[in-house]
């Protein structure tokens, strides 16, 4: 069982940067990889940016290519993400979930959830 919970959104203005922190529960936190999504009104929840058990691997969608960071600290159960060069499009809620299967694209292949945290870009 993990417990994820996320803090570190907020708002910011067009160009800005935030970092979004997951803290997570339980002894088995290093057995899953994890992943960063975000579900904008309207839209569909999409896989932002993963990351493997020990940090070695990572992925991006294309469109945060360059200007989102994903890492991990497994001593410290946390999972962060950093986001710079923020633009609107980037409004959304962010979710932080845990996976036994490495590039898992779709939501249903997470096994938990944190409750989401509110990142909104100004233009």
């Amino acid at each position: 069982q993990v417990q994820l919970v996320e803090s570190g959104g907020g708002l910011v203005q067009a160009g800005g940067s935030l970092r979004l922190s997951c803290a997570a529960s339980g002894r088995t936190f290093s057995s899953y990889y994890m992943g960063w999504f975000r579900q904008a009104p309207g839209k569909e929840r999409e896989l932002v940016a993963a990351i493997s058990y020990r940090g070695a691997s990572t992925y991006y969608t294309d469109s945060v290519k360059g200007r989102f960071t994903i890492s991990r600290d497994n001593a410290k159960n946390t999972v962060s993400l950093q986001m710079n060069s923020l633009k609107p499009e980037d409004t959304a809620v962010y979710y932080c979930a845990a996976t036994p299967t490495w590039l898992a694209i779709l939501p249903t292949s997470y096994n938990y959830w944190g409750q989401g945290t509110q990142v909104t870009v100004s233009s």
